[in-house]
């Protein structure tokens, strides 16, 4: 697993975690990305082929316009945008300030895709929410 974080940062081990047990469970994953809202790079395992830090972006963007596009058509929050391809899936869910990206070989079942996913979206935001909390709890108290 690769996984190297924004600025040099180690990714959340937790994170990590998350993302190898969802590919044990699903063999027809391709690739497993976490980027924040922003485009910055957070966790990942892709292939050598796909540049992590521009497949953040990439689904950075296509958060914001996913939810652009629910806000407007339903008036709704967003979930989860699939993008199905000639050569596979790429699913972004919605993981609080993050997103959770799949991608994945067209002979997933995307049932199954979701059913695992959309929990894993779930843990990855609360893994990261628990680490923001301890980070501001840790932060020097400013005496200017």
């Amino acid at each position: 697993m690769t996984g190297a974080g924004t600025f040099g940062y180690e990714p959340n081990p937790a994170v990590l975690t998350e993302l190898r047990g969802l590919r044990d469970r699903i063999p027809q994953l391709t690739g497993t990305l976490v980027a924040s809202g922003d485009g910055l790079l957070i966790a990942h395992a892709l292939p050598p082929n796909i540049e992590p830090t521009g497949m953040a972006a990439l689904a950075a963007s296509l958060l914001a316009l996913s939810y652009r596009m629910g806000t407007t058509a339903h008036g709704g929050g967003f979930r989860e945008v699939v993008v199905h391809g000639t050569a596979g899936y790429v699913v972004v869910y919605a993981a609080s300030w993050t997103a959770l990206t799949v991608l994945a070989g067209p002979e997933v079942n995307v049932g199954r895709l979701h059913l695992e996913s959309r929990p894993v979206a779930g843990a990855i935001a609360d893994h990261l929410a628990a680490a923001t909390k301890d980070l501001r709890n840790n932060e020097a108290p400013n005496t200017d």
